[in-house]
């Protein structure tokens, strides 16, 4: 698993601000349906750019409460929703949710279930605390969706087996329905968000993952140094030639309590 630490939160901040992440965040906000006066959790806040959209979304009769596991993530979004009366944030985990029963209209967890090696427990609990016909938003990306051009398709598939490393599940928008009708959950409606960039654009999901892939690699051994490096150079190349391309989807899964 990667470590959020300083660095990496800083790195994520920076792609969080780019369209594709504004794009995804927006449809998971979207698919989640705030309404003033609601009560929200956000599992995995992060940054907490999303807490402070659903504050506005919900306004001054509404709140909206975010977790992560990560000091330094929480740090960062303490400071993105400084100002904002409606918003607290703190430590916990997915599984694990301190919070009465049926306390939230509706709850949305984006790129964190894939880090959750049981989704049952996690699903569990957000049955208990949604109220009866809350909605749940999950997106995640489906790993097996990913389109990567390289002149070397061993070399893509060697890093992209290094960053299989990384999580628990790479395909969960797959297993999940099963699942949430296990924990007392009605599936309403799976919506993709696929994005596609053929010029490795600085502020795009591509440019992030170019970023994390290899230090991940590296941090673990997973590849040789030679091969990691000619992976970099050559996405480098292919942005500067113009054959770059890169196509993944992500996944927002929609479901209600029941």
């Amino acid at each position: 698993m990667i470590e959020f630490d300083a660095e990496t939160a800083a790195i994520l901040e920076r792609a969080y601000r780019g369209r594709d992440f504004v794009r995804r965040r927006h449809a998971n906000i979207a698919a989640l349906q705030p309404t003033p006066g609601a009560r929200l959790l956000d599992i995995g806040c992060g940054t907490g750019l999303m807490l402070a959209e659903l504050s506005g979304a919900v306004g001054p009769d509404g709140h909206v409460t975010g977790i992560d596991l990560s000091e330094d993530m929480l740090e960062r979004a303490r400071a993105t929703c400084e100002g904002l009366p409606n918003v607290t944030t703190r430590i916990a985990a997915a599984d694990a949710l301190p919070f009465d029963d049926a306390t939230f209209d509706g709850i949305v967890s984006v790129q964190v279930f894939e880090y959750l090696g049981d989704l049952s427990p996690a699903l569990a609990e957000c049955r208990r605390v949604l109220k009866p016909g809350g909605r749940l938003v999950i997106g995640d990306m489906h790993f097996d969706t990913l389109a990567w051009h390289s002149d070397s398709p061993a070399r893509m598939q060697a890093m992209v087996d290094a960053w299989d490393g990384h999580f628990a599940d790479r395909a969960v928008p797959a297993g999940l329905l099963p699942r949430l009708r296990d924990a007392g959950l009605r599936h309403v409606e799976s919506r993709p968000v696929t994005f596609v960039d053929t010029e490795g654009r600085p502020d795009g999901l591509a440019r992030m993952m170019s970023i994390l892939m290899p230090a991940f690699a590296r941090s673990r051994n997973a590849m040789p140094e030679e091969e990691i490096a000619a992976w970099e150079a050559e996405q480098a190349r292919l942005v500067a030639s113009g054959g770059y391309f890169f196509c993944f989807t992500h996944v927002i899964t929609v479901a209600e309590a029941i």
